[in-house]
């Protein structure tokens, strides 16, 4: 079945790209978490729309992702996240706290989207997460989860 991809999906390709993928990932994934739309021939307009967006979120050089690269390596992010006792979270560490946490430590404005993390944060300490940047550039990010 072919779908048109409206958010990043990793290891299947970038908001507005078409892929064709098996129905059953389709309907069941794809579909259901507004991932994905059916491909039509009328959806090509709907194609264009989400690829110009894309570019206009997107790190516009190879030079520039390099240098954001380098200044996100360089230290860690302190994030700061609502703990009881022993230092177990109320909840886990978002995508959207760690962007938040870049940003309010004078760092670039990241999209969430392109940040991963490998495992749920639920614990203060020190814990990692990746960016993609551009292309095959990804920045290791080291975070500081603190309590709040």
């Amino acid at each position: 079945m072919k779908v048109i991809l409206t958010h990043e999906v990793t290891g299947l390709g970038a908001a507005g790209d078409v892929t064709d993928v098996k129905d059953g990932y389709a309907r069941n994934f794809l579909f259901r978490r507004g991932l994905a739309v059916a491909w039509t021939k009328g959806a090509q307009s709907q194609v264009d729309a989400i690829a110009k967006g894309r570019e206009t979120r997107a790190v516009k050089t190879l030079e520039e992702a390099q240098s954001i690269k380098g200044n996100l390596e360089h230290g860690s992010v302190k994030v700061v996240a609502h703990a009881g006792t022993g230092g177990r979270l109320f909840g886990a560490v978002s995508t959207a706290d760690v962007a938040a946490a870049v940003k309010a430590a004078g760092g670039p404005e990241l999209d969430k989207r392109k940040i991963e993390i490998s495992t749920p944060i639920k614990s203060t300490g020190s814990h990692s997460a990746t960016v993609r940047l551009h292309g095959d550039i990804v920045a290791t990010l080291a975070l500081d989860v603190v309590a709040g």
